[in-house]
């Protein structure tokens, strides 16, 4: 058997790939096959009901008409464990007016900022050097590297939001990423030497080809780096909130090894974030290129989720029973405030708020209101729910008793943010991993 410190063995049993792995449903939605491997996939980690897309916000002309829904049923793999739900809408149309603009929240800002400080560091990284990201969204990251003189790319499929990028000095093409654009770039620019995606993989419906694309793209010598919420602190913290239409796959680390390797790609680090309720982020080079050696944190990260249980079904069969013990503590938490007599108010409006506001049936009869940073957000009502989604100073003005904080995974940042609501007895209500009022 290979050594573990060397590029990834498969854990015992293994796995096999298909010829060909497309996302589709089949006979209803009962199974589907899996994007990475092209296997049937049966098993159901959750399944969360019929919803809207949650970045489709309604503006005020859109409240006399119906919305479309789609099935929120998340498979597991049991070939590759690779968790996912199938590509029901053309990614063309989540993507093209979107709404999510990283720069509105403090604590991701100074994360980004890090980011470039450790980046720059630890691999010497110099104006001469090219960076990519994917997924550059408002150019919240890049601007940094801009400021240090660094030679940037963004690449991210929302014209709007790639917009705001271009205005800030960060160099953006509107495109989605994967094989075809990576040879296009190779051929008209020299490759880059970091290529990064904070938050992206989650929503690439085709994986293998995205993956191609960044082997395809990175410079001999190069890095990449890649972010994403790491599957078992979801499991561990019942975040089921985290799950959507806009994010097709959720990781563990073993199988996103698995899918790097299968092209060519050796994780060579892996570190802990705590961002977006825990993370991952994974260090990338071409399998061929030996100079920068697998580290400890690789083996420690494996073998850990493999004692979890994460390579076994019986790892992803309780989930669906704490999500609706979640569910039900959540609703009660809500329904004894309001026949108190309270009035609540939610905070944020994010992607994660509107699954949850949808499977647990929370309405405008229990939220009076949601408030958020981001004015593209604001004047529109949040989908599936409708509830009215207002400017945060409207907070300071109507005094609610209790804020429904939405983007729990920022719950230190807001409750610091909004810490004079406490002058009028206002208290904060988390709702994950089971609903608490502080």
């Amino acid at each position: 058997m290979t050594d573990h410190r060397s590029d990834y063995v498969d854990p015992p049993g293994g796995y096999t790939l298909s010829a060909q792995a497309p996302s589709a449903v089949l006979a209803g939605s009962g199974s589907m096959t899996c994007r990475f491997c092209g296997h049937v996939a049966t098993d159901t980690f959750v399944d969360l009901g019929t919803t809207p897309l949650c970045e489709s916000y309604l503006r005020p002309e859109d409240l006399v008409r119906a919305e479309p829904t789609y099935p929120l049923h998340t498979f597991v793999c049991a070939n590759c464990f690779l968790v996912q739900v199938a590509e029901l809408v053309n990614p063309g149309g989540i993507f093209s007016d979107y709404a999510y603009f990283s720069s509105y929240s403090d604590s991701w800002l100074e994360h980004a900022r890090r980011y470039v400080e450790e980046m720059t560091a630890r691999f010497g990284l110099s104006p001469t050097d090219s960076i990519v990201e994917i997924g550059s969204n408002d150019g919240y990251l890049l601007q940094y590297f801009v400021r240090k003189g660094m030679q940037v790319l963004g690449i991210d499929p929302a014209a709007n939001v790639a917009k705001v990028a271009i205005s800030r000095g960060v160099p953006t093409l509107v495109a989605f990423f994967g094989e075809q654009l990576a040879i296009d770039l190779v051929a008209s620019r020299r490759k880059p030497h970091l290529l990064l995606g904070a938050n992206v993989l989650a929503q690439v419906p085709d994986l293998n080809d995205f993956v191609r694309g960044l082997k395809i793209l990175l410079e001999k010598d190069g890095i990449i780096t890649m972010e994403f919420p790491h599957l078992m602190k979801l499991v561990e913290q019942c975040q089921f909130d985290t799950i959507y239409h806009e994010h097709f796959s959720y990781f563990s680390f073993v199988t996103a090894e698995r899918i790097f390797s299968s092209h060519g790609l050796t994780i060579f680090d892996v570190e802990e974030l705590p961002t977006h309720g825990g993370s991952l982020r994974i260090y990338v080079r071409h399998s061929t290129e030996p100079s920068k050696a697998v580290g400890p944190h690789v083996d420690e990260m494996r073998e850990r989720e493999i004692a979890a249980g994460l390579e076994t079904l019986q790892y992803y069969g309780g989930f669906e029973a704490q999500v609706k013990d979640t569910k039900r503590v959540l609703v009660e938490c809500l329904t004894d405030v309001k026949r108190a007599g309270k009035r609540i108010a939610a905070y944020g409006a994010p992607g994660k708020g509107n699954t949850l506001l949808n499977y647990c049936g929370i309405r405008d009869d229990v939220i009076d209101y949601a408030v958020d940073r981001n004015p593209f957000k604001q004047g529109k009502y949040t989908p599936g729910t409708r509830i009215p989604i207002l400017p945060p100073e409207t907070i300071s003005r109507t005094k609610p008793d209790f804020l429904l904080v939405l983007p729990w995974n920022l719950q230190g940042e807001i409750m610091e943010q909004m810490r004079y609501v406490r002058e009028w007895g206002c208290r904060f209500i988390i709702p994950i991993p089971s609903a608490r009022i502080c």
